[in-house]
């Protein structure tokens, strides 16, 4: 059976290469050929090689809503209710995912995004009405536009922990605290495609509020502190081997003094290089050792999510604090130029989390 009848193959494949993602649920639904073919990981190699992906910022991000009237002339803010944006790099523009099913109030609070080759994965946080610890998982499919419940997190709740994935299989989560306020040094890998979760070994501390990024087959937890500490956060860090299934020694300085006063937010590009956003500051690590690079524009140096672009980028979410419109920048780093994002009203909400997805 031909890709599209009466054309040659290789003309038939390059149509399906161009097509935008948000044409894959359609895309599957024309026929079985179709629909397996962009199921297969060669088909988004492909399109990577091609220069055909398209590279995606995907959001938990508060929806904005109007403040209300009361009498005498006082003001009411409602709850915020967090629902998935995307952000299309390339061409800017930007959407809504569909609710989750049975979250009528919106995703879970604090809730972490990680990204499976053409899935979405939304793990934990909070309820937004009881604001009890939630295990769930749902996973949303870039392939067909719909969302599906994963197994829950084991090991007991778990909330504010770190959390990366391999981009290709695995999502991988460590430290965070359970209800009792107890700071956890346990950590967890979940298989998307099986459905499956097993337990990684013991961390060599606890990690509550840690950081987290996935960069040369490890899964490196960043900073965070232990029970007793109470907000003191740890300059130290340390590495998840996939291949020998065990954790590095801890790397007792990893951050600096200035940079544990205001917690990093980090990314890990392709290269060799990992990044920063530490208060005002743009920094990278070289030679073990952080490194100011530039200072981050004003209206976005409260920063909620980094990512590295294939093209040698940076793009940088934030806000110049807390209440403020969220706004982005990319950052070039073949010349170190701001260039900031097109903004919408619609998609000025508080982030929580976010995740980079090239498809």
């Amino acid at each position: 059976m031909e890709l599209i009848p009466d054309l040659p193959e290789t003309v038939a494949y390059e149509c399906l290469l161009r097509a935008s993602y948000q044409q894959f649920p359609l895309m599957a639904s024309v026929c079985k050929l179709w629909q397996r073919e962009i199921r297969l990981s060669d088909f988004f190699r492909h399109r990577k090689a091609s220069g055909h992906s398209q590279e995606l910022v995907v959001l938990s991000q508060a929806r904005v809503d109007p403040v209300k009237e009361l009498g005498s002339g006082n003001k009411t803010i409602p709850t915020p209710v967090y629902r998935i944006s995307v952000l299309e790099l390339g061409t800017g523009l930007r959407s809504e995912l569909p609710p989750v099913p049975g979250q009528s109030n919106g995703l879970p609070l604090f809730c972490r995004l990680a990204s499976v080759g053409s899935d979405l994965v939304v793990l934990g946080g909070l309820d937004p009405v009881t604001w009890r610890t939630s295990d769930s998982v749902f996973v949303f499919s870039f392939l067909t536009s719909t969302w599906r419940v994963g197994n829950s997190m084991p090991g007991g709740p778990r909330s504010f922990f770190a959390c990366a994935s391999d981009s290709q299989r695995n999502v991988f989560v460590a430290g965070g605290h359970d209800e009792d306020k107890n700071a956890m040094m346990s950590a967890l890998m979940y298989d998307v495609a099986e459905d499956k979760w097993a337990f990684l070994p013991d961390m060599g501390r606890e990690r509550d509020e840690c950081t987290a990024i996935f960069h040369a087959g490890k899964f490196h937890v960043i900073g965070g502190y232990a029970t007793e500490e109470q907000g003191q956060f740890s300059k130290t860090a340390e590495s998840f081997d996939v291949t020998t299934w065990r954790w590095s020694s801890q790397a007792d300085e990893f951050l600096s003094s200035e940079m544990i006063t205001w917690p990093p937010i980090c990314a890990a590009g392709e290269n060799v290089d990992l990044y920063a956003c530490c208060r005002h500051d743009l920094m990278v690590m070289r030679d073990d050792t952080w490194h100011k690079i530039g200072n981050l524009p004003a209206d976005v140096c409260n920063v909620s999510y980094v990512a590295v672009r294939r093209s040698g980028k940076l793009v940088v979410i934030g806000s110049a604090r807390y209440g403020e419109p969220i706004v982005g920048y990319n950052w070039d780093m073949s010349n170190s130029r701001w260039v900031k994002l097109e903004t919408h009203e619609k998609y000025e909400g508080h982030v929580q989390a976010g995740c980079f997805l090239e498809i």
